[in-house]
């Protein structure tokens, strides 16, 4: 299992036009015995993201690996169906619905979002079957009271808590506004960073909610920042929500170098004008990382054999083993 921990990351983006085709992988249902995988963009999407496609590739990858160390469940090999959830509660509920009343599902990997976790930790609960989620981060998810059969590769962003405070008191800053999105991500990542400045005498001035059924700012974000005396803005909202709080950022010219930005999430500056790039300098990226990056131990041998499968049996998405998203 790869170690996940947060990481302040300068804000460097690569630029890459990614063009994806259907794969022949084995044959998913040759086994009675499946885990479901939940992965968040959208059926027959003609845009797929990489965070979909390499968490995807990995899914499987795993199974066949899982199938070559012969390992069995009543005698049998652990097969597979994935489905793509759109990225929303009901997306994943319906996919997770139809596949365990046509197939012996034993387990759920998944889904990505917490907004989508909880109604499926709920799920597996009264299903009496584990589900794990390889990107949902929102605190609640760790009571065990709640969702006894909900797990999770990555941390909780109750993590993410200490570098923040630490980073405020390295410079000296004493306050800050919050831009969240309203779901379970960007409701959870508000309270645990609010509660963590309360216990650290730092102050969040404001809090401003961005609506992503509206996609769009509540309130006037110009007038809301230029009436505020802190300077230091934390973004708390997922890679495609992140980059529309940005263009709107850049529409009013509330950048750099007039304000400082901390992100919870990277995004592409492939999202914005080429003009524009240098007022987006500057920024800071909140990340989880993958153990081998700060030298924490993980299974190369498994690891690498699985890049390998996925380079078989997908090699038009493989990027390299440098290059594999870190949920994935």
């Amino acid at each position: 299992m790869w170690c996940f921990r947060w990481w302040i990351l300068p804000f460097i983006f690569g630029q890459l036009n990614i063009y994806y085709t259907r794969a022949a992988w084995p044959l998913p249902n040759m086994s009675s015995i499946q885990l479901l995988g939940l992965f968040a963009d959208a059926a027959n999407t003609s845009e797929p993201t990489e965070f979909s496609v390499h968490s995807c590739a990995m899914f499987k990858a795993a199974l066949v690996l899982s199938q070559q160390y012969n390992i069995k469940i009543d005698g049998e090999f652990i097969g597979w169906q994935a489905a793509q959830t759109g990225g929303n509660a009901i997306g994943a509920l319906r996919s997770t619905c139809q596949a365990v009343t046509t197939a012996n599902i034993i387990g759920i990997v998944g889904p990505a979002y917490s907004r989508e976790a909880s109604i499926i930790a709920a799920f597996a609960h009264s299903d009496n079957i584990p589900a794990i989620s390889y990107a949902a981060t929102e605190p609640d998810l760790s009571d065990r009271n709640v969702y006894p059969n909900f797990y999770r590769t990555v941390t909780s962003d109750a993590a993410v808590t200490l570098p923040i405070v630490k980073l405020f008191t390295r410079y000296n800053w004493t306050s800050c506004i919050m831009i969240y999105q309203n779901d379970e991500f960007g409701s959870g990542g508000m309270e645990v960073i609010s509660n963590a400045f309360s216990e650290n005498n730092l102050i969040i001035s404001k809090f401003i909610v961005f609506d992503i059924a509206t996609q769009h700012i509540r309130g006037d974000l110009k007038d809301i920042l230029s009436t505020t005396p802190t300077r230091i803005i934390i973004v708390w909202a997922d890679d495609y929500h992140t980059s529309l709080i940005l263009q709107i950022a850049l529409n009013f010219d509330v950048l750099g170098p007039y304000f400082t930005w901390i992100l919870s999430s990277k995004v592409s500056f492939n999202s914005f004008n080429q003009t524009m790039y240098t007022k987006l300098i500057g920024m800071l990226i909140l990340e989880p990382i993958i153990g081998s990056v700060v030298n924490a131990p993980f299974n190369t041998t498994l690891l690498n054999a699985a890049y390998q499968i996925w380079e078989q049996y997908e090699p038009e998405t493989f990027p390299g083993s440098t290059k594999v998203n870190y949920y994935a």
